[in-house]
């Protein structure tokens, strides 16, 4: 546990004028996750997704807070994910997120978490915005890839349970990786899961920020041992590879009459 000096933080995040970060660190262990890097810290970099600090006064200073900044969309959370097991302990995010409601605040939540239901009672149509992140359908890859995420089939269900409740809902199609889960089977049944439930879809590709691409080395290996070294070429920006899905996206879009953007643009 630690304490925190201040609860909203100014966001460079398109659409959100505030971040909140009711944790530090991560328990869902994605390996995939450049979080980390943000902190330039190697020996948090490389333990990230084992450990986890609830900022427990992090309800006390926003309340504080809300009185006195601006009304501004807020971004629950941007670097660690706000559902996370720890939060079925802490409720940390649901004091906060009471606390935004009351004072009027826009929020948009993006989790991996099905424990975002428990919420529902909170998190209304006026006023709130659910983000889910559907990287594959794939159980078997994607619990190889991010084990301590709720598994794909109960976050669609999440997305539904929103979508259903009359909440605006997106879905964060990231980050792609090259071999495995850029295959257009995924890629469709994502997007079809976003035509059912009107969500508009964020993408983007595997970020090889500091240290990713070691934390990686050991499932990569698991699907296709020369990937540790292609991956880095195939997805820089211009990369033929990210012209490729890329166009395979839009097309699949247009075709489903899903709306989609490239992620961070």
């Amino acid at each position: 546990m630690q304490r925190c000096r201040t609860a909203l933080s100014k966001s460079r995040l398109p659409g959100l004028v505030y971040s909140l970060n009711p944790y530090f660190g991560c328990q869902h262990g994605c390996i995939y996750c450049y979080s980390p890097s943000v902190f330039r810290n190697e020996a948090i970099a490389r333990n990230w997704g084992r450990s986890v600090k609830a900022k427990t006064n992090i309800p006390e200073v926003l309340a504080k807070e809300v009185q006195q900044l601006a009304i501004g969309t807020v971004g629950v959370s941007t670097v660690t994910d706000p559902y996370q097991p720890a939060e079925s302990k802490f409720n940390l995010t649901k004091k906060c997120l009471e606390i935004l409601s009351k004072k009027g605040f826009p929020v948009s939540i993006q989790t991996k978490s099905d424990l975002i239901l428990r919420d529902v009672d909170i998190i209304k149509p006026n006023g709130f915005e659910v983000g889910i992140t559907l990287t594959t359908l794939n159980n078997d890859v994607s619990q190889r890839i991010e084990p301590g995420a709720s598994k794909p089939d109960s976050r669609i269900q999440v997305i539904e349970e929103f979508h259903q409740r009359g909440v605006k809902t997106w879905i964060f199609l990231g980050p792609i990786i090259p071999r495995i889960n850029d295959d257009d089977e995924n890629v469709t049944r994502i997007l079809e899961v976003a035509r059912k439930t009107e969500s508009k879809v964020l993408y983007d590709k595997l970020n090889l920020k500091a240290f990713v691409l070691e934390r990686m080395i050991t499932t990569l290996q698991q699907f296709e041992p020369d990937l540790i070294r292609t991956i880095p070429k195939l997805v820089e920006t211009d990369s033929d590879w990210w012209r490729t899905v890329s166009l395979r996206i839009r097309a699949k879009s247009t075709e489903k009459s899903v709306k989609t953007e490239p992620a961070f643009q």
